[in-house]
């Protein structure tokens, strides 16, 4: 669970899908200390690589031709897991940093 680098408290699960799952803007903030806290350049790489493997799912469809139905499921089990996991590889900075 990621945890807030101004007060040091450790985030739960809930408040860090609520933050940083359904937030698009720039900063999050902290539920212990109301500093603005920002996802780190290599949490936001590692949650973008596991966002594509839901569409492995239909990758598997075409070479080894899995019905359709089975592929959706893959895809919609693998997405819930991921969303899942997701609050467990997010890591916070003060500072936000550049995209590129």
């Amino acid at each position: 669970m990621p945890t807030c680098q101004k007060c040091n408290e450790k985030w739960t699960w809930k408040q860090t899908i609520k933050k940083a799952t359904f937030t698009f803007s720039g900063g999050m903030t902290c539920p212990y200390c109301n500093e603005k806290q920002y996802v780190t350049m290599a949490s936001r790489k590692k949650g973008s690589i596991y966002a594509i493997f839901p569409l492995f799912a239909f990758l598997l469809n075409v070479f080894f031709d899995i019905s359709l139905g089975i592929a959706i499921v893959l895809a919609v089990t693998s997405a819930l897991v991921i969303i899942a996991i997701n609050p467990m590889l997010v890591e916070l900075s003060n500072e936000e940093e550049p995209l590129f």
